[in-house]
């Protein structure tokens, strides 16, 4: 059972950064796709990015093209998020999560799941 955990959350000012984590213990991801989803209060969650198992093609929501960049590190069984120019709608809980095909975009597409770090950007 692979066990996900986030972290790296904070809260930030307008137009700063933040780089999140997400460890995998209790197996290898590096044959799982992997992605970033994130939740604000009172919405549904909603995907943010994703990589494929190479750690090569990438596909980000609109909203944060340009701003964020995800990465991985098979090696250490890490996936990354940098967050740069952060907007306070950015603001939310961000989740890890596995998926066993590329380019997929909802939530039932993934199976494991961390349990999240909060993100706050003020104005």
């Amino acid at each position: 059972q692979v066990q996900l955990v986030e972290s790296g959350g904070g809260l930030v000012q307008a137009g700063g950064s933040l780089r999140l984590s997400c460890v995998a213990s209790g197996g290898t991801v590096s044959g799982y796709t992997m992605g970033w989803f994130r939740q604000a209060p009172g919405k549904g969650r909603e995907f943010v990015a994703t990589i494929s198992k190479s750690g090569g093609p990438t596909y980000y929501a609109d909203s944060v093209k340009g701003r964020f960049t995800i990465s991985r590190v098979n090696a250490k069984n890490t996936l990354y998020l940098q967050m740069n120019s952060l907007k306070p709608e950015d603001t939310a809980v961000y989740y890890c999560a596995t998926a066993n095909y590329w380019l997929v975009t909802e939530v039932h597409e993934y199976h494991y799941w961390g349990q999240g770090t909060q993100v706050t950007v003020s104005s």
